[in-house]
């Protein structure tokens, strides 16, 4: 018997609120309309986008087509699984070709030049009269033109602002085509403003926690799912419903540039924190949950970076054509995969599984053994379609990391194309190998042209039948994570509830504790920690000399405090004379190096290539590889990328004269040094001129005063070893963990990973006791 289906029309658009017979009441929300079901999901509309709703057994239904009859993707009640199939058996190509697409990073509102610029109505922002939350010209031509619907959010004004832009956007495609709503996503979001000043009974903008080195150097999984759930609460505040995240790539060379994102160098650890992660982010309880553990709570987490990424040949990274090579002198590419598939792939909640995967943009050279192919991961068939589908059977979305399709221009830039190792492809022909590995959608790529000329390249190879069904093979995992979060039933926020709940004091308390948590105290000589509040300090300044960031924009020369003196007063009195100081704070980050890549040297008529380096002072390689393992890009005439006999410059080298001055200027008088750690780093250059030394991964100035004047015990531990020298570094194989000599300081104690101390000592607990026997592997 045929289903009874009526349509609720656009009564009461004018009026606050109308009943509808005894389904519920429809409260009008600035631009959108809120229908409650009783005993089922609540439906959230733009009425300006056509959408009318249907009825069926007393309950309301989107009618997203608008053919006024009740299709299986508009039912709520169906499985996701379902819904998903119905609809894309009912989408065009163009609009899984759209579907495939991930955009261009959009800041909200769009920035006036630059790599990330856009305009309203032909002007920047500025100049336009437009609002913040207005939609800029491009993100208009990509949803409409090209049927985007997954958008990468940057910056945002406000919480307010960001629901806002979030309710415009997807009234304006609940209006096209099937009604297929945005699913927007983010990078990490949640670092640490370090001068900000942390109160307990205060909100912020949102709230600060560690990196994920500094989760890690918790070595407590509960912590990092409480992170999870907490983000994903402010994540869905701000309309975001996909983490590009947890980065879980182990850290096996200690140059690499992007260590700080990962959770540090040990597999089982790596594993268990990426499991947590996923776990808090993923899953929704109580009345947030919409069926098994996913819900309105639950954001997506795109686990990254398939295989591995650590493993970059001499620290490089893939980033830069300079970086392409993932190199495995040690055969340990397999133990890569253990945060994968013991742990983003076997969570212990409901969700199961991470929903996506992003594949690096690395060649893993020569780890082809059934094809021969030295080319990035997504392309590589053994890797995608032979390890991740067939062998360890994912089937969840796969996502390109971005720019992976375009054309490469220069092998030091990081704004340009990274289709490492089949540049000699046209771009839809690389469209086309991606698709046919079983990946299933595109970084970076706000344009749908290439990936129809990719479909029509496989309907003559294979035939219409073949591709239209592996297209609705990608439409339907892409699709389910749309549904299973319930944006298809309510994409709209509240701004002023998304005001109230993005930082609000209880998530800003959990971040600063977790921050207390991360800092792992290295050394305290003759017990110099912790210090007497309300004491005369010198604190020597921070010099930065003029020079690029990584997106090549300039950065000019600085001198200046390294923290905010203003929360440094209400713990000391701060002196700028040394003579006068009880103690001396010296405040300084890891070396910088850069990423092993000299312009000066390339342009000098060199390869260009030099070492990546972890200490301060000026270090020339000697008895380096050489030959290189990898090597070769069309943009150079030669494959050997040795840099034996090479010298690295640290950029910020004055930071080891702070310590070693103010050691001189002290005159005996303790010397407690605070080192911000990107990378494992030589302490040996410093270590003996400091009494005291605190580690930390990124947090606010305060905590680190809380913990130097004991108002909060050291209990974190380091999660990857610190080098005792350069040469330990040069020794060690880039693809294999914990490998490395790691420094003895003057007390004798070794920085090895898992070390720490607290006020009694180093410590040793059930933590010491699970993560630092030998280390996993699986080759």
């Amino acid at each position: 018997m045929r289903k009874k289906i009526a349509y609720v029309g656009l009564l009461g658009l004018l009026s606050t609120s109308v009943l509808f017979g005894q389904n519920g009441t429809e409260p009008k929300t600035v631009n959108w309309t809120k229908v409650t079901n009783k005993g089922g999901q609540t439906l959230g509309y733009a009425p300006a986008s056509g959408v009318k709703l249907l009825t069926d057994k007393g309950l309301s239904f989107k009618d997203l087509n608008r053919n006024g009859k009740l299709d299986k993707y508009e039912d709520w009640r169906l499985s996701a699984d379902v819904r998903a199939k119905d609809l894309a058996a009912q989408m065009s190509i163009d609009q899984i070709a759209g579907l495939m697409l991930y955009s261009k990073h959009q800041p909200i509102p769009a920035a006036p030049a630059g790599p990330f610029a856009g305009t309203y109505n032909g002007k920047v922002f500025a100049q336009s009269g437009a609002k913040v939350a207005d939609l800029s010209d491009q993100q208009k031509e990509f949803l409409t033109k090209d049927n985007l619907r997954h958008v990468l959010i940057t910056s945002v004004q406000s919480p307010e602002a960001a629901a806002e832009w979030n309710n415009n956007a997807q009234a304006l495609v609940e209006g096209l085509g099937l009604g297929i709503p945005i699913n927007s996503s983010s990078d990490p979001r949640h670092g640490t403003r370090a001068d900000a000043e942390f109160n307990a009974g205060a909100g912020g903008a949102i709230s600060m926690w560690p990196g994920s080195l500094g989760l890690a150097a918790t070595f407590n999984p509960d912590l990092v799912q409480k992170f999870g759930q907490i983000a994903a609460t402010e994540y869905r505040a701000l309309g975001i419903a996909t983490a590009l995240s947890p980065q879980v790539d182990i850290a096996t060379d200690p140059r690499w540039n992007r260590v700080s994102g990962t959770f540090g160098e040990d597999p089982k650890l790596a594993t268990d924190m990426a499991r947590a992660y996923i776990d808090g982010f993923q899953t929704s309880t109580g009345a947030r949950e919409l069926t098994g553990g996913w819900g309105y709570n639950s954001v997506n987490a795109m686990v990254k970076h398939w295989p591995g990424g650590g493993s970059g040949e001499g620290g490089r990274d893939a980033h830069y054509g300079y970086g392409k090579y993932a190199v495995y002198p040690g055969n340990n590419f397999m133990t890569h995969l253990l945060p994968f598939i013991n742990g983003a792939f076997k969570l212990k909640g409901k969700t199961g599984m991470a929903s996506a995967v992003m594949p690096y943009y690395t060649i893993s050279f020569n780890q082809d053994r059934k094809y021969g192919e030295n080319v990035g991961n997504s392309y590589n068939k053994y890797i995608i379609h032979d390890l991740l589908r067939t062998q360890y059977k994912y089937d969840g979305v796969v996502c390109t990391d971005w720019l992976i399709t375009a054309d490469e221009t220069a092998v030091d830039v990081f704004l340009t194309g990274k289709s490492w190792g089949v540049e000699k492809l046209t771009v839809p022909q690389r469209h086309y190998k991606i698709l046919m590995n079983g990946v299933d959608q595109f970084g970076g790529n706000n344009e749908s042209g290439p990936v129809i000329a990719a479909y029509k390249m496989g309907v003559t190879e294979h035939g219409e039948k073949f591709m239209r069904t592996r297209f609705e093979q990608s439409a339907v995992r892409l699709l389910k994570n749309i549904f299973r979060t319930g944006l298809f039933e309510n994409p709209y926020l509240d701004p002023q509830e998304s005001q109230k709940t993005v930082g609000k004091s209880d998530f800003m308390n959990a971040g600063y504790q977790a921050q207390l948590e991360s800092v792992v105290m290295l050394k305290n000589k003759a017990k110099a920690l912790p210090l007497t509040k309300g004491k005369t300090v010198y604190i020597p300044k921070r010099f930065t000399p003029a020079g690029r960031n990584f997106l090549g924009m300039d950065i000019p020369e600085k001198l200046e405090y390294p923290v905010n003196l203003t929360i440094i007063k209400k713990y000391f009195t701060v002196t700028e004379n040394p003579a006068e100081a009880d103690y001396a704070l010296v405040f300084v980050r890891s070396p910088d190096s850069g990423g092993g890549y000299s312009i000066p040297d390339a342009k000098a008529g060199g390869t260009g290539y030099v070492p990546v380096s972890l200490q301060y002072g000026d270090y020339t390689a000697q008895g380096t590889r050489d030959p290189s393992i990898g090597g070769g890009d069309p943009l150079e005439k030669f494959t050997n990328r040795t840099y034996t006999g090479k010298t690295a410059k640290t950029i910020n080298t004055s930071d080891l004269g702070m310590v070693t001055e103010t050691y001189t200027k002290m005159n005996g008088k303790p010397v407690i040094v605070a080192l911000q750690v990107s990378n494992p780093t030589v302490v040996g250059e410093f270590e003996k001129e400091s009494n005291a030394i605190l580690a930390h991964f990124g947090v606010q100035d305060q905590a680190l005063l809380d913990i130097l004047t004991g108002a909060h015990e050291p209990s974190a531990l380091l999660p990857m070893q610190m080098p005792a020298d350069m040469k330990t570094v040069e020794a060690q194989a880039e693809d294999v963990p914990r490998d490395m000599t790691s420094y003895r300081d003057s007390d004798g104690n070794v920085y090895d990973f898992g070390f720490g101390l607290n006020w009694k000592g180093v410590i040793q607990d059930a933590r010491t006791a699970r993560y630092k026997q030998a280390v996993m592997s699986m080759k």
